[in-house]
């Protein structure tokens, strides 16, 4: 890089920072900042043409200042994303550079712009760690390409004009940056919890914040950046020092990060942004930038995985650089809304029932953290675009899990609305308290048993809470989800005994480990399985590894110190993995006897059916299990062929079809030949009209989280189940796809005071 460019780099910087420092009239001062700025460029550059443009809304860019084109197509000029030349630049997050403009794909000619003369065209987005704000772009009549250090100047120029938009720089009337983190903002995402909630934003990783993102003496800052470098490389190496072989997976990310780390082409072009004028932190950021930038165009999930943690390096090395560390001395607020771009199941357990809420801009309805929410009982909204680069900590905060949204900074009459629904809720709630120890018998004299979802000790308070009759399904991964290496046998068998306690002689299904497919232990090494739901799994791995499976089986039968014991194997597909499922709970009860321990007072053994194959099992398969679970979620998926996780198809395929119900009542009438308990587990024995078409075609026992107890239990106390399922048939008869629509009808004429 010749020293001419870096002194005319650095130059052009400070005059921009000057620019930005000098103070200007109240209303105006963003439009003349912009207005200067796009002169300053021009000129320092040697170009004809300045502009900026900037996203009016997350599709739209518009024209908001110019040096070179009409003055009266500022504010007036508006391209959508992807339109034109500026509209690619915006789309891509890349460069566009070129001697010909007119003859490029996608050209759009605007004739109130008047830039039809000028050939020569290079756009370069203005954005910050991901967040796209606009598309900053010089022009000449001249046919040329601009120069590589042209094209790198003015890529400092926009990173250095997107930090200054995170102070505040441009905000007033005429421009069209709005003041960051002040306006109110409504976020929609996907529900992962449902339910409602009002408070004060806490940051999981507060935010850092640059404020000096251009330095006068790039020999300092150099020595800087490689001070943080080495000191970022140190902690590295002794966090992989400290990696157990047990935590082999771990011990690979940072053997990526120490990659990363000691990378001299990082480093180099970090040290380069520094020699163009930018201060230390401001070049890590502007790599940091672009990283995310590929990271949102790169379909491989490798290569997605080695870009988040150079994100995640970048961000420590910045908190080295500025100090900002994790703990910043802030103090949790009231009511305090955990966000996060992402969270484990430990560290949310960490946080415990003091959240109100949380939102994830990442996660997965299925996810270690939606299952540790629910367990708190607590809203929870997922796939939150950006909500970590609009919330600060402190910010008022309201979370609507059920419908999905995400209001920061509300204004007063959407807070006053959110606050009656509220108020509407717990009134609803009360109401559902005083069912809390009467039986959901309908109107036709069918008792319907409802049984609790949980997971962990912070569910069992709902048992009393609730109503619920027992816990029909305790999955016990998440005892091996939150920890960072396999449990003892020891540990489980005082956990499992707790439960048992806590369930004061109700019943306690115990789901043996469940494993694989989306719930992947942190210290056992993930197999790369093309369409894992349907892989190495559950049973499966039971069954391969008898070991783990073995020693649970003995925390089990020790735990219930002579009290009864109900064992259930997910995920089984054939009679002959439960016969050798249940074979080694037999002699593992054989063996504690030789030990002279006290033995379950009885034993019951189940299966939960989560694939079609089950529910076409042989007779002996429905005569050998002492009870059967429906697995709701993963047999839906399956019988649908829509993926529980995909948001694109999951919300395609209804429960309450006539095809997925018929199915079900088939698995009714062969448990009620043979015999067998039935029973439904899953979020859709949860939701009350589902509920009742559950219990119209047969079901009798049905399974969910604590919240849902209660309005199931509202509903079915309502209703003769006679009257709905004559409501079935009739749909049936009719041809209808779904009962839906007619089952909501019927409910719509049922008395409202019930």
């Amino acid at each position: 890089m010749p020293d001419r460019m870096e002194t005319e780099s650095r130059k052009l910087l400070r005059r921009l920072r000057d620019t930005l420092a000098e103070p200007g009239g109240a209303a105006a001062a963003g439009q003349e900042r912009l207005d200067r700025i796009v002169r300053l460029i021009a000129e320092s550059m040697g170009t004809e043409v300045c502009s900026v443009y900037l996203f009016r809304d997350p599709a739209t860019l518009e024209l908001c200042a110019t040096e070179g084109l009409k003055a009266e197509a500022v504010h007036q000029t508006r391209l959508r994303l992807g339109e034109g030349l500026v509209g690619r630049v915006a789309r891509t997050a890349r460069p566009l550079n070129t001697g010909n403009a007119p003859a490029e794909p996608g050209y759009r000619y605007m004739a109130e712009t008047g830039e039809e003369v000028f050939s020569a065209f290079l756009g370069v987005p203005i954005q910050r760690l991901g967040e796209r704000l606009g598309v900053l772009v010089v022009q000449s009549r001249e046919a040329r390409e601009y120069s590589e250090d042209e094209v790198y100047a003015l890529e400092v120029v926009a990173m250095v004009l997107a930090e200054m938009t995170e102070l505040g720089a441009f905000v007033g009337e005429g421009a069209a940056l709005r003041r960051l983190h002040q306006q109110p903002v409504m976020i929609r995402g996907v529900s992962g919890q449902e339910g409602a909630a009002e408070g004060h934003v806490w940051l999981h990783e507060p935010r850092v914040v640059i404020t000096n993102p251009v330095a006068d003496d790039p020999e300092a800052e150099t020595i800087r950046l490689r001070a943080g470098v080495e000191k970022l490389r140190g902690a590295v190496d002794e966090m992989l020092t400290m990696a157990t072989d047990a935590d082999k997976d771990h011990a690979e990310v940072l053997h990526a990060y120490r990659m990363f780390a000691h990378s001299r082409g990082w480093l180099r072009r970090m040290e380069e942004d520094i020699a163009r004028g930018l201060s230390a932190e401001a070049a890590v950021e502007k790599e940091q930038s672009s990283a995310r930038a590929r990271l949102e165009q790169v379909p491989d999930p490798y290569l997605r995985e080695r870009l988040h943690d150079l994100d995640d390096l970048s961000n420590r090395l910045l908190r080295i650089l500025t100090g900002q560390g994790a703990d910043t001395g802030a103090t949790m607020p009231d009511r305090p809304v955990l966000v996060a771009r992402n969270i484990g199941p430990a560290e949310l357990l960490d946080y415990g029932r003091k959240l109100r809420a949380v939102v994830l801009e990442e996660g997965s309805v299925g996810s270690h953290a939606a299952i540790v929410a629910r367990a708190l009982a607590i809203p929870l909204v997922i796939s939150a675009t950006r909500i970590t680069n609009e919330a600060l900590n402190g910010d008022h905060i309201l979370v609507d899990g059920t419908e999905a949204t995400v209001h920061l900074r509300p204004e007063d009459s959407i807070a006053t609305a959110f606050r009656d629904k509220m108020a509407m809720q717990a009134k609803a709630q009360e109401r559902y308290a005083s069912l809390r120890d009467r039986p959901a018998r309908t109107r036709c004299g069918s008792v319907i048993g409802l049984q609790m979802n949980a997971g962990l000790m912070a569910d069992l308070p709902s048992l009393e809470e609730s109503g619920a009759d027992g816990v029909g399904l305790f999955r016990t991964e998440l005892q091996f989800l939150v920890r960072n290496k396999m449990p003892r046998r020891g540990e489980l068998a005082a956990i499992y005994a707790r439960v048992l306690d806590a369930a004061r002689g109700r019943r306690v299904t115990f789901r043996t480990l469940d494993i694989g497919s989306d719930k992947v232990l942190p210290y056992m090494k993930p197999h790369d399985e093309p369409n894992p739901a349907m892989g190495w799994r559950a049973i499966r791995v039971g069954l391969d590894r008898p070991g783990v499976m073995r020693m649970q089986l003995q925390a089990l039968i020790r735990a219930t110190r002579g009290r009864p014991l109900t064992v259930m194997f997910p995920f089984v597909t054939r009679l002959d993995e439960f016969l050798e499922a249940r074979d080694h709970l037999m002699r593992e009860i054989e063996r504690e006897e030789r030990l002279g321990h006290v033995l379950p007072k009885r034993v019951e053994v189940g299966a939960m059916l989560e694939t079609p194959a089950l529910a076409h099992a042989p007779r002996r398969f429905f005569e050998a299990v002492d009870f059967l679970s429906i697995g709701g979620n993963d047999l839906k998926q399956f019988f649908f062929a829509a993926d529980r996780e995909n948001e694109r198809v999951r919300r395609r395929y209804d429960t309450l079809s006539l095809s997925y119900l018929d199915f079900i009542e088939g698995i009714v009438r062969r448990c009620a030949e043979a015999g067998t308990p039935l029973s439904f587990c899953g979020e859709d024995a949860g939701r009350p009209v589902e509920a009742l078409c559950l219990a119209a075609i047969g079901m009798r026992t049905l399974s969910m989280r604590p919240a849902s107890v209660g309005p199931v239990k509202h509903l079915l106390r309502r209703v003769d189940l006679r009257d709905a399922r004559a409501v079935i048939e009739d749909a049936r008869a009719a041809g209808a796809d779904s009962v839906r629509p007619a089952m909501m009808h019927h409910l719509a004429t049922l008395d409202p005071a019930g």
